[in-house]
């Protein structure tokens, strides 16, 4: 059975203008480009008048080893998000205004998730000896990777919003 230990928890939030399809375009591509394959799970749209509601899950898990993987459990809930047209350097330009935008991202350090060391009650217990005395070391490297890369996606998005939103 797969073992999952979460390592870490981020929140990312943001109330103000931003284009919409590029931040998540952003927020995928940079899954992409570190090599994480991506599921959504749900993507549920709520329109209320003139504004959207959306709630996005995505599950992105990335292969480090044959017994360790990343997961990431990343759920987006935006409220009132409506069309905007807006001025940036004497230009016209197409956003979205949010009212609120929470992205809850989970980093889970993931193992045995091919479950192979789940066949008999002798690899069963091969897999403890392993975990409790010739992997420890690893386990605490590869709990580290989960929270860098965790960290990391976080500033990135946050950087994101900086340098394209406006509050």
């Amino acid at each position: 059975m797969v073992e999952k230990d979460v390592i870490a928890k981020e929140q990312v939030k943001f109330a103000g203008f931003v284009d919409f399809k590029e931040l998540y375009n952003f927020c995928y591509d940079w899954l992409k480009g570190e090599l994480f394959n991506i599921i959504e799970v749900n993507y549920t749209e709520k329109v209320k008048g003139d504004a959207k509601e959306l709630e996005i899950v995505w599950q992105a898990t990335k292969k480090v080893t044959d017994y360790f993987r990343i997961l990431f459990d990343i759920k987006w809930k935006i409220l009132e998000m409506k069309d905007v047209e807006v001025e940036i350097d004497g230009k016209k330009k197409k956003m979205n205004k949010l009212a609120e935008l929470k992205i809850d991202i989970k980093g889970t350090l993931e193992k045995d998730y091919n479950s192979k060391w789940e066949i008999t009650p002798t690899m069963k217990f091969f897999k403890e000896f392993y975990q409790k005395y010739i992997i420890p070391n690893r386990t605490e490297q590869m709990e580290e990777k989960v929270q860098e890369a965790l960290q990391e996606y976080k500033e990135e998005i946050k950087a994101f919003l900086e340098l394209t939103g406006k509050k």
